[in-house]
Protein backbone atom coordinates (compact mmCIF):
# COMPACT_ATOMS: atom_id res chain seq x y z
CA UNK A 1 0.00 0.00 0.00
CA UNK A 2 2.99 2.25 0.35
CA UNK A 3 4.46 1.55 -2.36
CA UNK A 4 1.33 2.45 -4.58
CA UNK A 5 0.47 5.54 -2.72
CA UNK A 6 4.41 6.75 -3.18
CA UNK A 7 4.11 5.95 -6.89
CA UNK A 8 0.97 8.38 -7.39
CA UNK A 9 2.60 10.85 -4.92
CA UNK A 10 5.63 10.94 -7.03
CA UNK A 11 4.33 10.76 -10.68
CA UNK A 12 1.76 13.72 -9.82
CA UNK A 13 4.84 15.71 -8.53
CA UNK A 14 7.30 14.83 -11.83
CA UNK A 15 3.95 15.21 -14.51
CA UNK A 16 4.56 18.84 -14.55
CA UNK A 17 8.41 18.40 -15.96
CA UNK A 18 6.70 16.52 -19.19
CA UNK A 19 4.40 19.67 -19.82
CA UNK A 20 7.23 22.07 -20.39
CA UNK A 21 7.20 23.49 -23.40
CA UNK A 22 3.51 23.70 -23.90
CA UNK A 23 3.08 25.70 -20.34
CA UNK A 24 6.72 27.71 -21.13
CA UNK A 25 4.73 29.31 -25.03
CA UNK A 26 1.68 29.78 -23.69
CA UNK A 27 2.39 31.68 -20.83
CA UNK A 28 6.01 33.07 -22.15
CA UNK A 29 8.57 31.57 -19.33
CA UNK A 30 12.17 31.37 -19.94
CA UNK A 31 14.75 29.16 -18.10
CA UNK A 32 15.15 30.62 -14.96
CA UNK A 33 11.77 31.60 -14.45
CA UNK A 34 10.85 27.75 -15.48
CA UNK A 35 13.55 26.85 -12.84
CA UNK A 36 11.65 28.87 -10.30
CA UNK A 37 8.12 27.23 -11.20
CA UNK A 38 9.80 24.08 -10.58
CA UNK A 39 11.34 24.68 -7.20
CA UNK A 40 8.58 26.52 -5.69
CA UNK A 41 7.12 22.77 -4.88
CA UNK A 42 9.87 22.83 -2.65
CA UNK A 43 8.78 25.80 -0.03
CA UNK A 44 5.42 23.74 0.79
CA UNK A 45 6.66 20.40 0.84
CA UNK A 46 9.33 21.26 3.40
CA UNK A 47 6.83 22.88 5.95
CA UNK A 48 4.34 19.70 5.03
CA UNK A 49 7.25 17.73 5.44
CA UNK A 50 8.07 18.56 9.17
CA UNK A 51 3.72 19.19 9.73
CA UNK A 52 3.37 15.69 8.67
CA UNK A 53 6.04 14.37 10.83
CA UNK A 54 4.75 15.35 14.27
CA UNK A 55 0.36 14.46 12.78
CA UNK A 56 2.17 11.01 12.19
CA UNK A 57 3.43 10.54 15.66
CA UNK A 58 0.37 11.76 17.21
CA UNK A 59 -2.65 11.01 14.71
CA UNK A 60 -1.60 8.15 13.10
CA UNK A 61 -0.06 7.29 9.50
CA UNK A 62 -3.24 6.21 8.17
CA UNK A 63 -5.07 9.86 9.28
CA UNK A 64 -2.14 11.62 7.65
CA UNK A 65 -2.33 10.04 4.43
CA UNK A 66 -6.21 10.11 3.78
CA UNK A 67 -6.19 13.96 4.07
CA UNK A 68 -2.84 14.41 2.20
CA UNK A 69 -3.61 12.55 -0.73
CA UNK A 70 -6.85 14.14 -0.74
CA UNK A 71 -5.21 17.27 -0.37
CA UNK A 72 -2.70 17.06 -3.13
CA UNK A 73 -5.24 15.72 -5.21
CA UNK A 74 -7.23 18.90 -5.29
CA UNK A 75 -4.29 20.84 -5.90
CA UNK A 76 -3.26 18.52 -8.86
CA UNK A 77 -6.48 19.42 -10.60
CA UNK A 78 -5.95 23.45 -10.08
CA UNK A 79 -2.30 23.20 -11.66
CA UNK A 80 -4.54 23.09 -14.85
CA UNK A 81 -5.53 26.86 -14.03
CA UNK A 82 -2.93 28.08 -11.63
CA UNK A 83 -1.33 30.42 -14.63
CA UNK A 84 -4.98 32.00 -15.77
CA UNK A 85 -5.43 32.30 -12.09
CA UNK A 86 -2.14 33.81 -11.49
CA UNK A 87 -3.23 36.44 -15.02
CA UNK A 88 -6.41 36.89 -13.23
CA UNK A 89 -5.70 38.04 -9.74
CA UNK A 90 -2.17 38.41 -9.54
CA UNK A 91 -1.13 41.93 -11.65
CA UNK A 92 -1.37 39.59 -14.68
CA UNK A 93 1.26 37.27 -13.29
CA UNK A 94 1.25 33.47 -14.50
CA UNK A 95 4.22 33.21 -12.67
CA UNK A 96 2.63 33.98 -9.38
CA UNK A 97 0.19 31.72 -9.65
CA UNK A 98 2.47 28.78 -10.52
CA UNK A 99 3.78 29.96 -7.35
CA UNK A 100 0.75 29.84 -5.21
CA UNK A 101 -0.54 26.63 -6.23
CA UNK A 102 3.06 24.61 -6.63
CA UNK A 103 4.09 25.90 -3.33
CA UNK A 104 0.68 24.49 -1.61
CA UNK A 105 0.42 21.10 -3.82
CA UNK A 106 4.45 20.64 -2.23
CA UNK A 107 2.72 21.66 1.17
CA UNK A 108 0.25 18.59 0.73
CA UNK A 109 2.89 15.98 -0.95
CA UNK A 110 5.31 17.00 2.00
CA UNK A 111 3.74 14.39 5.04
CA UNK A 112 4.60 11.54 2.81
CA UNK A 113 8.14 10.24 3.92
CA UNK A 114 8.14 11.19 7.38
CA UNK A 115 5.22 9.21 7.34
CA UNK A 116 6.57 6.27 5.86
CA UNK A 117 8.78 6.16 8.50
CA UNK A 118 5.90 6.12 11.46
CA UNK A 119 4.69 3.56 9.72
CA UNK A 120 7.67 1.67 8.95
CA UNK A 121 9.12 1.96 12.76
CA UNK A 122 5.45 0.74 13.65
CA UNK A 123 5.37 -2.27 11.17
CA UNK A 124 9.19 -3.47 11.09
CA UNK A 125 11.32 -6.16 13.02
CA UNK A 126 14.33 -5.02 14.18
CA UNK A 127 16.06 -7.50 12.37
CA UNK A 128 14.91 -6.16 8.89
CA UNK A 129 14.58 -2.11 9.12
CA UNK A 130 16.92 -1.53 6.02
CA UNK A 131 14.97 -3.73 3.84
CA UNK A 132 11.56 -2.73 5.05
CA UNK A 133 12.35 0.85 4.68
CA UNK A 134 13.59 0.17 1.09
CA UNK A 135 10.29 -1.29 0.07
CA UNK A 136 8.68 1.84 1.83
CA UNK A 137 10.77 3.75 -0.19
CA UNK A 138 10.48 1.59 -3.65
CA UNK A 139 7.49 4.19 -4.73
CA UNK A 140 10.31 7.04 -5.24
CA UNK A 141 12.19 5.26 -7.95
CA UNK A 142 9.41 3.29 -9.60
CA UNK A 143 7.23 6.32 -9.60
CA UNK A 144 9.81 8.44 -11.31
CA UNK A 145 10.42 5.65 -13.97
CA UNK A 146 6.20 5.86 -14.62
CA UNK A 147 5.78 9.65 -14.52
CA UNK A 148 7.28 9.15 -18.10
CA UNK A 149 4.62 7.28 -20.11
CA UNK A 150 2.12 8.20 -17.74
CA UNK A 151 2.65 11.46 -18.56
CA UNK A 152 3.44 11.72 -22.00
CA UNK A 153 0.86 8.96 -22.64
CA UNK A 154 -2.28 10.87 -21.28
CA UNK A 155 -0.55 14.43 -23.02
CA UNK A 156 -0.54 12.13 -26.70
CA UNK A 157 -4.31 11.02 -25.85
CA UNK A 158 -5.88 14.56 -24.85
CA UNK A 159 -3.28 16.79 -26.47
CA UNK A 160 -3.75 19.32 -23.30
CA UNK A 161 -1.38 19.92 -20.62
CA UNK A 162 -4.29 20.62 -18.78
CA UNK A 163 -6.07 17.05 -18.88
CA UNK A 164 -2.88 15.80 -17.59
CA UNK A 165 -3.51 17.35 -13.94
CA UNK A 166 -7.04 16.75 -13.71
CA UNK A 167 -6.92 13.18 -14.71
CA UNK A 168 -4.50 12.70 -12.18
CA UNK A 169 -6.24 14.67 -9.43
CA UNK A 170 -8.95 12.57 -10.04
CA UNK A 171 -6.94 9.26 -9.55
CA UNK A 172 -5.56 10.47 -6.39
CA UNK A 173 -9.27 11.01 -5.03
CA UNK A 174 -10.58 7.15 -6.29
CA UNK A 175 -7.13 5.24 -4.57
CA UNK A 176 -8.12 6.98 -1.19
CA UNK A 177 -11.09 4.65 -1.39
CA UNK A 178 -8.90 1.88 -1.65
CA UNK A 179 -6.13 3.26 1.05
CA UNK A 180 -9.34 3.68 4.10
CA UNK A 181 -10.10 -0.16 3.77
CA UNK A 182 -6.69 -1.78 3.85
CA UNK A 183 -4.48 0.33 5.45
CA UNK A 184 -4.09 0.31 9.70
CA UNK A 185 -1.52 2.44 11.65
CA UNK A 186 -0.27 -0.61 13.70
CA UNK A 187 -0.21 -4.46 12.83
CA UNK A 188 -1.99 -4.96 16.29
CA UNK A 189 -4.89 -3.51 14.55
CA UNK A 190 -4.72 -5.54 10.86
CA UNK A 191 -6.76 -8.30 10.97
CA UNK A 192 -4.41 -10.08 8.32
CA UNK A 193 -1.89 -10.03 11.10
CA UNK A 194 -1.69 -13.65 12.81
CA UNK A 195 -0.30 -13.50 16.56
CA UNK A 196 3.02 -15.70 15.14
CA UNK A 197 3.62 -12.74 12.84
CA UNK A 198 2.86 -10.37 15.41
CA UNK A 199 5.50 -11.75 17.39
CA UNK A 200 8.01 -11.92 15.19
CA UNK A 201 7.59 -8.30 14.17
CA UNK A 202 7.52 -7.36 18.07
CA UNK A 203 10.44 -9.55 18.78
CA UNK A 204 14.37 -8.27 20.05
CA UNK A 205 16.17 -10.84 19.59
CA UNK A 206 19.24 -10.00 18.01
CA UNK A 207 18.93 -6.25 19.06
CA UNK A 208 22.78 -4.48 19.45
CA UNK A 209 22.99 -2.66 22.27
CA UNK A 210 23.43 0.99 20.83
CA UNK A 211 19.64 -0.81 19.28
CA UNK A 212 16.25 0.69 19.76
CA UNK A 213 12.93 -0.17 18.84
CA UNK A 214 8.97 0.82 19.66
CA UNK A 215 8.79 -2.35 21.74
CA UNK A 216 11.46 -1.34 24.06
CA UNK A 217 11.22 2.57 24.13
CA UNK A 218 8.43 4.07 26.31
CA UNK A 219 8.65 8.07 26.93
CA UNK A 220 9.68 9.82 24.02
CA UNK A 221 12.72 12.41 23.45
CA UNK A 222 11.64 15.87 23.23
CA UNK A 223 11.37 17.33 19.92
CA UNK A 224 14.36 19.73 20.08
CA UNK A 225 16.96 17.10 20.99
CA UNK A 226 17.38 16.91 17.76
CA UNK A 227 19.47 19.59 17.07
CA UNK A 228 21.82 18.31 19.99
CA UNK A 229 22.86 15.41 17.74
CA UNK A 230 25.55 15.32 15.36
CA UNK A 231 24.25 12.19 13.82
CA UNK A 232 20.84 13.33 13.21
CA UNK A 233 21.89 16.46 11.54
CA UNK A 234 24.67 14.98 9.63
CA UNK A 235 22.23 12.38 8.70
CA UNK A 236 19.86 15.28 7.21
CA UNK A 237 22.59 16.82 5.40
CA UNK A 238 23.53 13.47 3.87
CA UNK A 239 19.99 13.32 2.71
CA UNK A 240 19.58 16.41 1.22
CA UNK A 241 22.69 15.12 -1.11
CA UNK A 242 20.41 12.33 -2.46
CA UNK A 243 17.38 14.52 -2.36
CA UNK A 244 19.61 17.07 -5.14
CA UNK A 245 20.53 13.99 -7.42
CA UNK A 246 17.31 13.31 -7.12
CA UNK A 247 14.98 16.72 -7.87
CA UNK A 248 17.97 17.96 -10.15
CA UNK A 249 16.95 14.07 -12.65
CA UNK A 250 13.77 14.80 -11.74
CA UNK A 251 12.58 17.88 -13.02
CA UNK A 252 15.29 18.85 -15.49
CA UNK A 253 16.14 15.43 -17.63
CA UNK A 254 12.80 15.94 -20.21
CA UNK A 255 13.89 19.65 -20.88
CA UNK A 256 17.26 19.02 -21.22
CA UNK A 257 16.77 16.02 -23.78
CA UNK A 258 14.64 18.07 -25.65
CA UNK A 259 16.96 21.32 -25.78
CA UNK A 260 20.54 19.42 -25.91
CA UNK A 261 19.50 16.87 -28.38
CA UNK A 262 16.42 17.71 -30.12
CA UNK A 263 13.94 15.12 -28.93
CA UNK A 264 10.44 15.31 -29.32
CA UNK A 265 7.70 14.53 -26.78
CA UNK A 266 6.87 11.62 -28.10
CA UNK A 267 10.19 10.34 -27.38
CA UNK A 268 10.68 10.89 -23.86
CA UNK A 269 8.11 8.87 -23.08
CA UNK A 270 10.95 6.22 -22.90
CA UNK A 271 13.89 8.29 -22.50
CA UNK A 272 12.98 9.59 -18.88
CA UNK A 273 12.82 6.17 -17.54
CA UNK A 274 16.30 5.32 -18.69
CA UNK A 275 17.94 7.49 -15.93
CA UNK A 276 15.14 5.85 -12.90
CA UNK A 277 15.58 1.41 -13.90
CA UNK A 278 18.55 1.33 -12.31
CA UNK A 279 17.63 2.69 -9.07
CA UNK A 280 14.26 0.42 -8.91
CA UNK A 281 16.44 -2.24 -7.79
CA UNK A 282 19.42 -0.66 -6.06
CA UNK A 283 16.60 1.30 -3.22
CA UNK A 284 15.74 -2.72 -2.44
CA UNK A 285 19.45 -3.97 -2.53
CA UNK A 286 20.05 -1.17 -0.66
CA UNK A 287 18.44 -2.14 2.09
CA UNK A 288 18.88 -6.16 2.24
CA UNK A 289 23.05 -5.21 2.26
CA UNK A 290 22.50 -2.68 4.94
CA UNK A 291 20.26 -5.99 6.82
CA UNK A 292 23.66 -7.90 5.83
CA UNK A 293 26.39 -5.46 6.95
CA UNK A 294 24.57 -5.37 10.54
CA UNK A 295 24.35 -9.12 10.81
CA UNK A 296 28.41 -9.38 9.55
CA UNK A 297 29.91 -6.11 11.28
CA UNK A 298 27.40 -5.82 14.50
CA UNK A 299 27.99 -2.20 13.43
CA UNK A 300 25.40 0.14 12.73
CA UNK A 301 28.17 2.83 11.47
CA UNK A 302 29.02 0.07 8.56
CA UNK A 303 25.74 -0.71 7.74
CA UNK A 304 24.33 2.54 7.35
CA UNK A 305 27.20 5.87 7.56
CA UNK A 306 30.07 3.74 5.89
CA UNK A 307 27.46 2.24 3.55
CA UNK A 308 25.77 5.62 2.11
CA UNK A 309 29.49 7.23 1.99
CA UNK A 310 30.43 5.39 -0.26
CA UNK A 311 27.94 5.29 -2.60
CA UNK A 312 27.41 8.75 -2.63
CA UNK A 313 31.26 8.95 -3.23
CA UNK A 314 30.52 6.45 -6.40
CA UNK A 315 27.54 8.59 -7.71
CA UNK A 316 29.67 11.69 -7.36
CA UNK A 317 31.97 10.02 -9.86
CA UNK A 318 29.78 9.23 -12.29
CA UNK A 319 28.23 12.48 -12.39
CA UNK A 320 31.46 13.91 -12.52
CA UNK A 321 31.88 12.50 -15.85
CA UNK A 322 29.02 13.21 -17.48
CA UNK A 323 29.90 17.23 -19.47
CA UNK A 324 32.58 14.98 -21.22
CA UNK A 325 30.96 12.15 -23.09
CA UNK A 326 30.29 12.08 -26.34
CA UNK A 327 26.46 11.02 -27.09
CA UNK A 328 23.08 11.28 -25.57
CA UNK A 329 23.31 7.31 -24.73
CA UNK A 330 26.62 7.51 -22.91
CA UNK A 331 24.81 10.31 -20.91
CA UNK A 332 21.57 8.48 -20.42
CA UNK A 333 23.87 5.53 -19.04
CA UNK A 334 25.90 7.04 -16.59
CA UNK A 335 22.57 8.89 -15.46
CA UNK A 336 21.35 5.74 -14.62
CA UNK A 337 24.25 4.84 -12.99
CA UNK A 338 24.67 7.35 -10.57
CA UNK A 339 21.02 7.64 -9.50
CA UNK A 340 21.27 3.80 -9.82
CA UNK A 341 24.47 4.38 -6.71
CA UNK A 342 22.55 7.55 -5.05
CA UNK A 343 19.46 5.25 -4.36
CA UNK A 344 21.23 2.60 -3.09
CA UNK A 345 21.71 3.98 0.88
CA UNK A 346 18.28 5.89 0.63
CA UNK A 347 16.81 3.18 3.29
CA UNK A 348 19.74 4.14 5.27
CA UNK A 349 19.00 7.94 5.96
CA UNK A 350 15.15 7.12 7.70
CA UNK A 351 16.74 4.03 9.73
CA UNK A 352 19.81 5.80 10.94
CA UNK A 353 16.33 7.57 12.83
CA UNK A 354 14.49 4.52 13.86
CA UNK A 355 17.39 3.26 15.24
CA UNK A 356 18.27 6.18 17.15
CA UNK A 357 14.96 7.02 18.17
CA UNK A 358 11.93 5.16 17.19
CA UNK A 359 8.99 6.76 19.23
CA UNK A 360 9.95 9.96 17.42
CA UNK A 361 10.44 8.26 14.04
CA UNK A 362 7.76 10.45 12.80
CA UNK A 363 8.74 14.05 14.47
CA UNK A 364 12.31 13.34 13.75
CA UNK A 365 11.76 12.21 10.32
CA UNK A 366 9.74 15.16 9.79
CA UNK A 367 12.88 17.75 10.66
CA UNK A 368 15.36 15.77 8.87
CA UNK A 369 12.77 15.96 5.69
CA UNK A 370 12.31 19.56 5.97
CA UNK A 371 16.31 19.70 6.02
CA UNK A 372 16.80 17.49 3.09
CA UNK A 373 13.76 18.84 1.10
CA UNK A 374 15.56 22.25 0.71
CA UNK A 375 16.81 20.37 -1.98
CA UNK A 376 13.96 20.57 -3.75
CA UNK A 377 13.88 24.04 -3.96
CA UNK A 378 17.68 24.54 -4.60
CA UNK A 379 18.02 21.49 -7.65
CA UNK A 380 15.49 22.85 -10.02
CA UNK A 381 16.11 26.68 -9.09
CA UNK A 382 19.83 26.60 -9.05
CA UNK A 383 19.96 24.17 -11.84
CA UNK A 384 17.89 27.08 -14.03
CA UNK A 385 20.58 29.47 -13.24
CA UNK A 386 23.00 27.40 -14.06
CA UNK A 387 21.94 26.47 -17.16
CA UNK A 388 20.87 29.57 -18.73
CA UNK A 389 24.61 30.90 -17.80
CA UNK A 390 26.88 28.35 -18.47
CA UNK A 391 24.64 25.18 -20.24
CA UNK A 392 23.46 22.24 -19.47
CA UNK A 393 26.89 20.52 -18.19
CA UNK A 394 27.39 22.76 -15.27
CA UNK A 395 24.09 21.35 -14.19
CA UNK A 396 26.16 17.56 -13.64
CA UNK A 397 29.25 19.55 -12.55
CA UNK A 398 26.94 21.12 -9.24
CA UNK A 399 25.57 17.45 -8.44
CA UNK A 400 28.80 16.15 -8.50
CA UNK A 401 29.87 18.81 -5.98
CA UNK A 402 26.86 18.19 -3.83
CA UNK A 403 27.59 14.23 -3.94
CA UNK A 404 31.12 14.85 -2.65
CA UNK A 405 29.98 17.33 0.63
CA UNK A 406 27.43 14.67 1.38
CA UNK A 407 30.05 11.68 1.11
CA UNK A 408 32.14 13.79 3.71
CA UNK A 409 28.82 14.47 6.12
CA UNK A 410 28.09 10.37 6.18
CA UNK A 411 31.45 9.43 7.70
CA UNK A 412 30.08 11.79 10.89
CA UNK A 413 26.95 9.96 11.57
CA UNK A 414 27.12 7.66 14.19
CA UNK A 415 23.53 5.84 14.26
CA UNK A 416 21.25 4.33 17.42
CA UNK A 417 21.90 5.26 20.71
CA UNK A 418 24.83 6.36 23.05
CA UNK A 419 24.57 6.42 26.74
CA UNK A 420 26.00 10.05 26.93
CA UNK A 421 23.05 11.56 24.74
CA UNK A 422 20.16 8.89 24.85
CA UNK A 423 17.57 9.20 22.72
CA UNK A 424 19.48 11.26 19.92
CA UNK A 425 22.61 9.69 19.17
CA UNK A 426 25.85 10.36 18.91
Amino acid sequence: MIVVITIINYVDRGAISYAANPIIEEFGLDQVAWGQVLGYFGYGYMVGALLGGVLADRKGPRWVWVWSCATWSVFEVCMAFAGNIGMLLFGGSALAGFAVFRVLFGAAEGPAFSTINRTMANWATVRERGFAASVGLLGSPLGALLTAPVAVGILALTDSWRWLFVILGLLGFAWIIVWRRIFTDLPEDNPRVSREELALIRSTDAMLAEERSVATEVGKVPWWTFFRSRTLVCNALGYFAFQYVNFMILTWTPKYLQDQFGFQLGSLWYLGMIPWIGACFTVLAGGKISDWLRRRTGSLWVARSGFAAVSLFLAMLCFSTIPALPSVWAVLAMMAVGNALNFLPNSVYWTVIIDTAPTRAGTFGGISHFITNTATIVAPTLTGFLVAAHGYGSMFVATAVVTGIGTVVMLLVRPGVRAATAGTGA
